[in-house]
């Protein structure tokens, strides 16, 4: 069983090992960075003092750091302990005097460190108050053999709330006194063309630069470091993607015949796009590996469609298939997108759900176990230990990133080589792609279905809000429907964004009580269900005609009648859930509008992303720009969407040392698929080192 390499064992330990760490300290480190010794290394300053500038006192230039030999000549405290004026002390040499101030001082302390006719070295910003020169509670006060280890580059990282430079910076050197010597695991030739240094010289210059330039993400020892962790996140896809191709899978070739009947049934022809992903999907499913393909598509390009066919090819071939999805009511509305088209096809469809319990459990339980159900739709329900399927061939998950890969994993073992579709309707950047999902096949669909008309989109400053609600009273008034999409529940006490329920009284008292509903994250499923469900309504005349919201409704019910959206302060969301607020349009044969309330001034980014939504709706023309314009870090939102965090790698700058990688990562496993030569064993360090665990279990599993 392969084990991490003992030399990096000292990388892994607490912080709180390294003296002067408490656990006071230690716990503030975990807030920042992580409570280990590897990522205080990963946690690199981002901006840098200059206190190489050694002036004479009468040269020290007013805002700038400067680093002064000066003798101490008088101290003068406050008049009395409870005074709120500073404690003073005066420096001076043969050019002119300094005064030093400090709040809050302790007596002892100063004339401890700034004795009286002795010379101290002090560093600090130089402020000129009533032509008289003072340095506010000096950076360093040191003696003058002390001199040369403070007269430099000085990093600056990133603190939280309680942590002083001092502490960071101490915790930050005991890490990298502790890097080891690795062997090299990247290949000569490479490092020498890009006049790269090696990983620990490189570690080491980021943390001590001599300049501003050393800090750019375009440097050579930047471009080192976040090609380790981009090759680092590239082999680790490769090598899982590998295993899983040497899985064996099932052929599953269908008739066509239900396939016929759904086309038969539906009121539109399939897209280009769809018919070229289900002949990607149906080359994969035919071949003897297992299927692991995303199906990227924006919200109403048709993805549903494209899932159902897969799933008929394993019911053709006399298996069954699951549909997974991440909550209730995205479930419901996959369902009554499929019933019908199931009930055309004869083929029979069922639902569960955790709120789904007893008999009517087991019912539908004992149907899908002796096979009488060919095509399960579900919520995290599907992978619970009592769900037995007779034989489950295809899985689809849908919004995959609201899923754990150990949770695709269970679903996929409910049956033999089941071959897997994942479906996402967020827009992820080709790069981006590639590190989510390389171990995935990936397929686009990148056209509208057929009659579905532009959305009208126009971005209105808040001022305007009286002529917005008209505008909504006449858009009722013709028979539409209306999102109202605001970004908090309740007003704080720290924000004046608008209130959901602040916004549906107040809508409720102009446009009528029952014309409108609310529904936000903190309601009960069955309320917020309930709230949908009457919005969605086509028959209830009194029903609401608008639904004002938090972005609970992002992924959620399919409304054709809904033509009109509003987003209140659009410019606090990011581009791509505005995005996807807006795809909840559209979706008839109506003109849709979608209004973008902004509160001005507008920042520059601010006004290019809104101007971006504007202008297109191709989804992943909007996640391309999102991605120069916010840096990889945000896009998305990493956690919201389920992608990497890198810490020393940035996306918006270091897309083609990521193209790089992949293609570095397809000669490693070309040539050393095990990983067993020389640089294959660094190159197994490099794993640990970046903690890739999907990668070390494939190579502990062989």
């Amino acid at each position: 069983m392969a084990l991490r390499p003992t030399i990096l064992n000292p990388l892994f330990t607490a912080a709180d090992t390294l003296s002067g760490i408490g656990t006071r300290i230690a716990k503030l480190l975990e807030k920042l960075t992580g409570n280990r010794l590897i990522d205080l290394i990963w946690h690199l300053p981002n901006g840098v003092i200059d206190r190489r500038f050694a002036p004479k006192v009468g040269d020290a230039p007013a805002g700038r750091v400067c680093t002064l030999t000066v003798e101490v000549l008088a101290h003068s405290p406050p008049p009395n302990r409870a005074s709120r004026l500073p404690y003073k002390v005066t420096c001076g040499d043969d050019t002119g005097r300094i005064t030093l101030t400090f709040f809050h001082a302790q007596k002892d302390y100063l004339n401890q460190v700034l004795p009286v006719g002795e010379t101290r070295v002090i560093s600090g910003k130089i402020e000129v108050y009533d032509g008289q020169r003072q340095m506010a509670h000096p950076d360093h006060i040191v003696t003058e053999g002390q001199k040369e280890a403070i007269q430099r580059v000085e990093p600056i990282y990133p603190l939280t709330a309680g942590l002083s430079p001092k502490t960071l910076v101490k915790g930050i050197a005991g890490a990298l006194d502790k890097l080891p010597d690795l062997p090299e695991w990247l290949d000569e030739a490479q490092i020498k063309r890009d006049t790269w240094p090696g990983w620990k010289d490189a570690l080491l210059s980021a943390h001590h630069p001599d300049s501003l330039l050393d800090l750019d993400l375009s440097s050579p020892i930047r471009h080192r470091l976040a090609y380790d962790e981009l090759l680092s996140n590239q082999l680790a896809l490769a090598m899982v993607r590998m295993k899983a191709k040497r899985l064996s899978g099932r052929s599953i070739k269908g008739t066509g015949g239900l396939r016929s009947k759904v086309l038969a049934a539906l009121p539109f022809e399939l897209t280009g796009a769809q018919n070229r992903t289900l002949g990607e999907i149906d080359q994969d499913l035919a071949d003897h590996t297992r299927m692991l393909r995303l199906l990227q598509g924006d919200v109403g390009s048709g993805k549903t469609v494209v899932a159902l066919m897969t799933m008929l090819s394993a019911v053709e071939t006399g298996g069954q298939a699951a549909l997974m999805v991440p909550t209730e009511l995205l479930a419901q509305q996959h369902l009554a997108t499929l019933k019908p088209l199931c009930e055309a096809c004869g083929v029979s469809i069922a639902f569960l759900s955790g709120r789904i319990k007893g008999k009517a459990r087991d019912a539908i339980l004992e149907e899908v176990r002796n096979g009488q159900t060919s095509i399960l739709v579900g919520t995290h329900a599907l992978f619970q230990k009592d769900v037995a399927f007779h034989d489950l061939m295809v899985a689809v998950v849908d919004e995959q990133h609201r899923f754990g890969v150990h949770q695709r994993l269970e679903l996929a073992n409910k049956g033999r080589g089941v071959d897997m579709l994942v479906m996402t309707a967020t827009p992820i950047p080709r790069t981006l792609t590639l590190t989510a999902y390389g171990d995935m096949d990936v397929s686009r669909l990148d056209e509208k279905p057929p009659g579905r008309k532009p959305i009208d989109t126009r971005l209105v400053n808040l001022e305007r809000l009286v002529e917005t609600i008209s505008a909504v009273q006449r858009a009722i008034k013709s028979g539409s429907k209306v999102y109202w999409v605001c970004p908090l529940v309740e007003e704080s006490e720290t924000s004046d964004l608008a209130a959901a329920e602040d916004r549906h009284r107040h809508l409720s008292q102009i446009i009528g009580e029952n014309a409108v509903t609310l529904v936000h994250g903190r309601m009960k499923g069955p309320e917020k269900d309930a709230a949908m469900a009457a919005f969605a309504d086509k028959e209830s005349p009194n029903g609401p005609k608008v639904l004002v919201a938090t972005t609970v409704i992002e992924v959620g019910v399919d409304v054709p009648e809904a033509t009109v959206m509003i987003v209140e302060h659009a410019e606090r969301f990011g581009l791509a859930q505005l995005h996807q607020l807006r795809g909840r349009i559209g979706r008839g044969d109506k003109a849709s509008t979608c209004l973008l309330l902004y509160h001005a001034p507008l920042t520059e980014t601010a006004t290019a992303r809104l101007n971006i939504l504007r202008d297109t709706e191709d989804g992943f023309v909007i996640a391309e720009e999102d991605l120069k314009l916010r840096g990889g870090g945000e896009v998305l939102g990493t956690r919201q969407s389920g992608l990497p965090e890198f810490r020393l790698a940035d996306l918006s700058v270091h897309a083609d040392l990521l193209i790089m990688a992949r293609d570095d990562t397809k000669l490693i496993l070309d040539r050393d698929p095990d990983l067993k030569s020389d640089r294959g064993e660094a190159l197994r360090t490099l794993l640990y080192l970046f903690e890739q665990d999907a990668a070390i279990q494939t190579l502990r599993s062989g």
